[in-house]
């Protein structure tokens, strides 16, 4: 059971690709740059030709493979996000989910991605953003304002070691060309409550890879998804639409969706 999509941030990002999926689709080549566990590879390949699914972290794309043995139309293989191994305009679309906060250089992927971007194609990206709800994490909330100081729990949980502003890669998006088709918050005030700390404290228990790179030891006690959703997954959808009804138009959201197109010839 794949319990991950019954939290709310989780959940969020995924069906910001689902949609972004079938709403620039039909889709040839693809690429899911910082697949993790591969549970979101299945959607991605059913709305694709071909899919190349990679990631930093060798253990992950081993334990992402045998989870989808049975996508016949899915290549795995270890990427790093500022150094791709692939050929200039390779890919028809990307999808990069909560990647860019990890990289060290979010300026440097968004360039490596326009690279391999066919002209004509579309990427879908998802980061968590600098300005995000009190409710969320007040404590760094209260730390950045009077210290500039952090710690690593609540927004900066996860691995999170930099948040990124919309404004920075709308910049960066300009810097390369590329045209913004879509900005999305997701998860306003609400949710940002719901999640509180807490889900930070389970994944550094339980993730294998809390800290979503590369060169952790692995535990000896950890938890990995399956493809099976939870039935109960709908109540989930339901908080996420009160959230977005209530708090959709303010300027504060636990992550950022954006949908940018490569013109350039």
């Amino acid at each position: 059971m794949n319990y991950k999509l019954l939290f709310p941030t989780y959940r969020n990002r995924y069906l910001f690709a689902s949609r972004c999926l079938k709403k620039y689709g039909p889709l040839g080549k693809g690429l899911n740059l910082g697949t993790g566990e591969g549970d979101y590879d299945p959607m991605v390949a059913a709305a694709c030709q071909e899919l190349v699914s990679c990631d930093i972290n060798a253990r992950d794309v081993a334990f992402a493979e045998r989870l989808n043995e049975d996508l016949e139309n899915v290549r795995y293989q270890v990427e790093d996000a500022l150094e791709l191994s692939f050929p200039d305009n390779s890919f028809d679309f990307i999808l990069s989910i909560d990647v860019m906060e990890h990289v060290g250089k979010p300026a440097r992927m968004l360039e490596e991605i326009t690279r391999v971007l066919k002209p004509g194609g579309y990427a879908f990206i998802s980061f968590p953003q600098y300005d995000f709800p009190w409710t969320y994490d007040p404590i760094n909330k209260v730390l950045r304002k009077f210290t500039g100081r952090k710690i690593m729990q609540g927004a900066h949980a996860f691995g999170h070691e930099y948040l990124i502003k919309g404004a920075d890669f709308r910049q960066w998006a300009a810097d390369n060309k590329l045209e913004v088709v879509e900005e999305n918050n997701l998860s306003g005030h609400l949710v940002a409550l719901s999640e509180m700390y807490y889900t930070g404290w389970i994944q550094a228990i339980f993730k294998d890879n809390a800290g979503n790179h590369t060169g952790q030891t692995e535990k000896k006690m950890k938890l990995r998804p399956s493809l099976k959703e939870p039935g109960i997954v709908k109540l989930t959808d339901a908080f996420i639409w009160l959230d977005q009804k209530l708090f959709g138009r303010s300027n504060y959201s636990v992550g950022k969706g954006f949908v940018v197109y490569n013109p350039n010839v």
